[in-house]
Order: C-alpha cells, then sequence, then structure tokens
C-alpha cells in the first residue's frame, strides 16, 4: 500500500454532474486508488444534504473498483494525508477555475508540500456544465437528465417541479 498511487478528488458535489463523473473516471485509470471526498460546509447552503451527495456519489462511482467515497470536513490537505494521498485531482473548466485553483494549489503546498496538485482539463462536453448551472435549471424545472448520472436525474424529481424528459409539458 506504501507505495500505491492514491488520489482524493474533493468537492460538494452538490448535485454529483456528469462533469464529476467524467474526472473520477478519468482519475480512476491514472491512480491506483481514487478516493472522492464529498465536504460538508455545515457554513454552506446545500440542495442535498451531506448523506444524500455521498450516495448519490456512491451510486454514481459504483462500476469504478478502486474508488471511494467517503466525507471529509477538514482542511483538502489533512483530508488526503488522513486518506494516505499524495495526490489531489482538480477539474478545470474555464480560466477563473484555473486562477482560483492557482491559488489554493500554492496555499496547498504551503501547508503540505509532500502532496501534489493534479489538474485535469474538462472534457469539452462538459466546459459549461456546473453544479450551479444545473441548480438554476431545476429551479425553473428544465430537465437535466443529460447533465446529470441517472440516479441523480431521479433524485431532482423527486424533489418536485423538475421535467425528466425533454419533452413533457411544464404543468
Amino acid at each position: 500500500m506504501g507505495d500505491q498511487r492514491i488520489a482524493i478528488y474533493p468537492g460538494s458535489f452538490d448535485p454529483p454532474t456528469n462533469g464529476h463523473l467524467d474526472i473520477v473516471e478519468r482519475s480512476s485509470r491514472l491512480f491506483d486508488r481514487v478516493v472522492v471526498g464529498v465536504g460538508t460546509n455545515l457554513a454552506k447552503n446545500t440542495f442535498f444534504d451531506a448523506a444524500d451527495r455521498i450516495a448519490l456519489m456512491t451510486e454514481a462511482c459504483a462500476h469504478l473498483s478502486n474508488v471511494e467515497v467517503r466525507t471529509f470536513d477538514t482542511l483538502t490537505v489533512q483530508f488526503a494525508r488522513d486518506s494516505g494521498a499524495r495526490f489531489v485531482i482538480r477539474g478545470i473548466r474555464v480560466l477563473s477555475d484555473f486562477e482560483f485553483e492557482f491559488e489554493m494549489a500554492n496555499m496547498n503546498r504551503q501547508l503540505a508540500p509532500e502532496i501534489e496538485m493534479v489538474f485535469l482539463m474538462t472534457a469539452p462536453e462538459y466546459l459549461f456544465l456546473s453544479a450551479s448551472r444545473v441548480k438554476e435549471l431545476v429551479a425553473f424545472g428544465a430537465s437535466v437528465e443529460r447533465y446529470v448520472p441517472a440516479s441523480v436525474a431521479r433524485r431532482l424529481a423527486d424533489r418536485g417541479g423538475v421535467r425528466t424528459g425533454a419533452t413533457e409539458p411544464r404543468d
């Protein structure tokens, strides 16, 4: 286990999107083990609670044998250490993501120089996709099936006001 390449992929995943899942799948091919860290921040108002986000991510990642999903409420570098990870995975969609991640990477390097940040560029089909955009679509009752895993689409539909098919009329 000491020479395993272990990485964490931290985030709020509120809700998990196909863009998140793409990063997890690609990471699972690069590392021996990937720990998806679902952050719990009591100050942050989330659409799904931590237990729901963990369940949704776990179901979405079930087909990946070297991926596990856990919760954390510490600094990212502490979560990496607690997981035995030497790598932190971050997805980058646009230039503003890079600026934010660059700042965080430099802070994390000061806190934990033994942990490397690994940046994966988002697949082109997910450049526009974010959990915030999905929540906006949900708020207006739009279908989100093509943007999130099936289990997430079902849970969003269960919350009410969300069309589950592109051609269904809105009441």
